[in-house]
């Protein structure tokens, strides 16, 4: 009995010693070193604009430099998977999407990192609908007409996504099967590159966030003909939706912040409270809805359910469509 009481009292201290360095890191963050804030795709994408309105903030508010770094690369694997393998002291976050955290695991046969188990969310930050756009120089202003002028120029449209099998590649590929068509599909690392080289004409044709794409829409380099989500925009109320055209159509982004997995609870908590309330500043809140965006705001325990319901929904867009990736 005393070895067992003995014993017991040692695994007990063991443990205590353990969690030693996640109690002192979470007392003193986060004073140690600046916070990285990654995003997995280059400048000028959704995820990009809304990381640096948050940074900024956090900047401010918590009194130590937070970075934003973009590592695109792969379908948003590259940056994912640093996030997954860094250290769980707060020092970390993740500007999670749809794309590599809820897409990737369906579509991927094998990925180096788990979408849940990695993973501990903070914060869902957006809701953000792509916009159907194409070069000024292609004679269409609606989804009809773009539809009609595939049909007569079948292999000579090709549209633009953020990546094979990236949310506007999957949204694209909808829009080919609900409008009989068939555009040719080109990925690049983001949005930002396929806007390029949509307004240089190397591609007719994109889905990008609204975030993304409304700015080249309002400065006249692009053409907006609709929006993919059910409703159609406060800013932008005369845009239609393509569902006006092709009842049935859907196809919306997201964006949230994450941490590594581990990550002590406290930390979570303080970015969770600190984040929901940058999301509500009228600065911050004015420039993401002027862009398209709808701002959310969520519980960690909300957005871990969020993205294990947004995997289970698109797993089955996946299978039903043939969609899988090496």
């Amino acid at each position: 009995m005393k070895f067992a009481t003995t014993l017991a009292r040692l695994v007990l201290a063991f443990c205590a010693c353990l969690a030693l360095p996640l109690a002192s890191s979470a007392q003193g963050w986060p004073t140690r070193q600046p916070i990285k804030f990654i995003v997995v795709y280059p400048p000028g994408g959704a995820s990009d604009v809304t990381a640096r309105l948050i940074a900024a903030k956090l900047n401010e508010i918590l009194g130590q430099s937070v970075v934003v770094e973009n590592k695109p690369g792969a379908n948003g694997i590259i940056a994912t998977e640093f996030v997954a393998k860094s250290a769980p002291d707060g020092y970390t976050m993740l500007m999670a999407n749809l794309g590599p955290n809820a897409l990737n695991p369906v579509v991927y046969k094998k990925l180096p990192y788990d979408a849940i188990k990695d993973f501990q969310g903070v914060t869902l930050t957006t809701i953000v609908p792509q916009v159907v756009v194409v070069n000024p120089s292609l004679p269409v202003n609606s989804i009809a007409e773009l539809v009609a002028y595939a049909k007569a120029n079948s292999g000579k449209v090709s549209f633009g996504s953020a990546g094979q099998g990236a949310s506007n590649h999957l949204s694209g590929e909808l829009l080919n099967a609900l409008g009989g068509i068939k555009m040719q599909h080109v990925p690049y690392k983001g949005d930002a590159p396929s806007i390029v080289d949509l307004i240089g004409g190397s591609i007719q044709v994109a889905l990008p966030t609204t975030v993304a794409g409304l700015p080249h829409v309002r400065n006249g380099k692009l053409r907006a003909i609709a929006v993919t989500g059910t409703k159609r925009l406060d800013s932008m109320p005369d845009l239609p939706t393509v569902a006006e055209t092709l009842p049935g159509y859907e196809a919306v982004s997201w964006g949230g912040v994450m941490v590594p997995a581990g990550t002590p609870p406290e930390i979570v908590k303080r970015l969770n409270v600190e984040i929901n309330r940058i999301l509500k500043m009228p600065d911050v809140a004015e420039k993401l809805q002027n862009l398209g965006a709808i701002i959310v705001g969520s519980t960690p325990e909300e957005f871990n359910k969020y993205v294990k319901d947004e995997i289970a929904k698109w797993g089955k867009v996946a299978r039903d469509n043939n969609i899988a990736l090496d």
